[in-house]
């Protein structure tokens, strides 16, 4: 089956169109790598792939979504860990040449940087991708990470979301420091800008216009209750973790519910839970490759410790089966109201994305949920978002 690129974007029979987008895979302890067809996830090919892969699919945006590695390790490295990773926003502005509509996503963490340097890198990456720039703000407060930044590392928890948030609102401050383009001055005009409050005091003038969507996107990915209010009040997107359809659709209500009292409509903030799938010729077949994934992640885990302690469950759902029964529950959730759409996480096998893209992809623009072309160039054009409104 092939995707066709032809006409617009249809609701058929009064239905929500859903949104798609990738995650890279992470460095983590379930990550596997085997086999002949591995590729590295330290060479620009294999962003580069995925990235290609997610934009034939016509997906909103593709995210890195790894937070900075700790100096120190608990235990051995072993070499699935790939230790390091280059740094995200500079993988990024790489991609921005080798794709052309496809959003771009960096995972930067707000506990552990400073307004100005980080609102002018993802400015420059909004910039020369012509409006595709997204900003996944992080909040961790662990001291391990924390000592690659600051003497002591450690961020008190009641700390990270009131300084996430006023990073967040003094980095728009930044980029609306810009005026928007007008005859004669096509960049805008720069102004001086002043921010005092409790994290932050900061003054010079921005250095970077404006792009052709205003401000770069900002996802959150928080699902406690400070998350959940900081995701109201400050993003564009939240990728919450919803286990199930009941699940998600209390999130997605409570969560939208939360918006009237920041001034904003249902419409202003798009959700899409981070998803794993699992795809087979039958349902069967794909159960069975699921199970093997899982005991191969699990071998990986007992090779680390053996004695490991599971901690807390944060995965979202899991759609295993036929191309047909995936596409089936993928358009359930979105038209139950459980999700606006999904940050799909592919199975750690080569070539994961390119079956969804090939074998699902398809079967969605048939029902009519999903676009069958760009009709914007820019993330918030793709997400369905309003521009920010230029606070001059």
């Amino acid at each position: 089956m092939t995707i066709d690129r032809r006409g617009a974007d249809r609701r058929g029979d009064g239905r929500r169109t859903l949104h798609l987008a990738a995650r890279f895979p992470g460095v983590d302890p379930a990550t596997v790598r085997s086999g002949p067809r591995a590729t590295s996830r330290i060479e620009f090919s294999s962003f580069e792939r995925l990235a290609r892969t997610a934009e034939r699919g016509l997906f909103d945006f593709f995210l890195l979504a790894e937070e900075p590695q700790p100096r120190e390790h608990q235990g051995p490295v072993h070499d699935p860990d790939v230790v390091g990773r280059p740094e995200s926003i500079t993988v990024l502005n790489a991609l921005a040449a080798v794709t052309d509509r496809l959003g771009l996503a960096a995972t930067v963490n707000a506990a552990f940087n400073e307004p100005f340097e980080l609102a002018r890198r993802l400015a420059t990456l909004d910039r020369l991708s012509e409006g595709r720039a997204a900003w996944h703000v992080v909040t961790s407060c662990s001291a391990l990470t924390g000592e690659n930044f600051r003497r002591g590392g450690y961020l008190d928890r009641a700390d990270r979301h009131t300084r996430a948030a006023e990073f967040v609102a003094t980095a728009r401050e930044l980029w609306d420091s810009w005026t928007p383009a007008a005859p004669g001055a096509p960049y805008g005009v720069p102004r001086p800008f002043a921010h005092t409050g409790r994290h932050f005091a900061i003054e010079g003038e921005f250095t970077v216009p404006r792009s052709p969507q205003g401000h770069p996107v900002v996802l959150h990915a928080g699902d406690s209750e400070e998350g959940r209010e900081f995701a109201a009040s400050a993003a564009d997107v939240v990728l919450g973790r919803p286990g199930t359809l009941e699940a998600g659709r209390a999130f997605y209500a409570d969560t939208k519910a939360r918006l009237a009292r920041y001034g904003r409509r249902p419409g202003d903030l798009k959700i899409m839970p981070g998803v794993t799938y699992v795809l087979g010729d039958t349902d069967a077949e794909a159960r069975e490759r699921a199970a093997e994934i899982r005991e191969r992640a699990a071998e990986i885990r007992r090779q680390k410790d053996p004695d490991p302690d599971p901690g807390p469950t944060t995965a979202g759902p899991s759609f295993i089966g036929s191309p047909l029964t995936v596409a089936e529950a993928l358009d359930t959730f979105v038209q139950q109201g459980a999700a606006d759409g999904f940050l799909l996480i592919p199975p750690p096998t080569p070539g994961g994305l390119d079956d969804f893209v090939d074998r699902v992809v398809p079967l969605l623009q048939e029902r009519g949920v999903f676009r069958t072309e760009y009709a914007g160039t820019t993330l918030r054009s793709h997400l369905g978002l309003p521009d920010p409104v230029w606070k001059g």
